[in-house]
This record gives C-alpha cells, structure tokens and sequence, in this order.
C-alpha cells in the first residue's frame, strides 16, 4: 500500500478547501497516511481523517508519546538524540517520515522552514510532493530539485533569510542539484 506524507506550517490552523479535497481523494483511493502529531496544520489534518472515521493512519511523533492522536490511530516513536523541543528534536520525526512515506501533501504558509525542508527531504529520497500554497490558494508540483524554485518565489526577502539561517537553504538546494546531475551521468 503506498503512503502520503501530509504535513504543513504549524500557523495554519484552517485548511482550505482544496487542500481538504486533495486530501480527501487520498483517503478514497486507499492511501495510508503517515501524519505528525504538532499543533497547527497536524493537528487540523488528523482532525479532518478523524471525523471521517479514516482508519489506515500513522502519527509520528519525537521522543515517547506523541503530542496530538486525535483518532487514536498507531503511533511511531523517533528516538532523537537532540534536546526536547528543539527545531533537530523534531526533524528527526519529518525525515523518517520522509523515508516511509512514497509521496507528500503539504500544506505551506510561504513560511514555515520544517514544511520547506519536509519538500525538500521527499526529493531527495527521489518522492514527489504536491504543495498547496495558502496564501496563493494553489498547487504546485514538485517532482525535482528545479521545481523548489517555484516554493521560493512565494517567500519574502525575510521568509528567504530565515530558511537560510535554520535550514541552510541554498547549501540544501545545491546539494539536491548536485546530486541529480551525478544521477544523470
């Protein structure tokens, strides 16, 4: 069975139609989903599969008990060596995630560095991702290194400046390029 990561910015509380439709096609179509147990978009997505009864889900969570299960579904436990709730205490949940899941549905304030680099983790396991972004209200594909140039645009010069410091955007973009054209070779 093939598994979607959903996941998004924790500052998005309501989510919009046409994510929620995405979602919803995901959820008839049979896909497991792996979810993460934050507040914010996590939260509001498990509690969307959850007023649909939808049973074939999995919560993440980093450390010993996760932080939302609102459908009481099976929960998978990240050890992480880093200091409880710090930004590399929760990471280490989104990439194992990641690693389990085929493709992503995110849901992205044009912010939010941990949904960027969730993106960015699923194209370099080779995963696509469909993001919808709020604030323009639209999708967009990313099945490629190039394509995350597209999330970019929607940020502002602070949003940009703030990647770069937590998540090291420019180092993680070069690396992905990089290692697409050694695949290519």
């Amino acid at each position: 069975m093939s598994k979607l990561f959903v996941a998004g910015s924790l500052s998005i509380k309501h989510l919009h139609p046409k994510f929620l439709e995405r979602l919803d096609n995901a959820i008839k179509s049979g896909l497991e989903i792996v979810v993460g147990d934050a507040s914010g978009s996590d939260a509001s997505i498990q509690r969307f599969l959850a007023d649909r009864g939808v049973k074939n889900v999995v919560v993440y969570c980093s450390g010993a008990t996760p932080r939302n299960n609102l459908g009481d579904w099976s929960v998978e436990c990240v050890k992480s060596d880093a200091a409880e709730g710090t930004r590399a205490f929760y990471t280490a949940k989104d990439r194992r995630m990641a690693e389990a899941a085929d493709f992503g549905l995110m849901v992205w304030d044009t912010k939010s560095t941990g949904t960027l680099n969730n993106v960015i983790e699923l194209i370099r396991g080779g995963k696509k991702s469909v993001v919808f972004i709020n604030k323009e209200k639209r999708f967009a594909m990313i099945s490629e290194p190039q394509e995350i140039a597209e999330l970019i645009k929607a940020m502002s010069p602070t949003a940009k400046d703030k990647a770069e410091r937590k998540i090291g955007l420019s180092k993680a973009l070069n690396s992905l390029t990089n290692e697409q054209f050694s695949l290519q070779l």
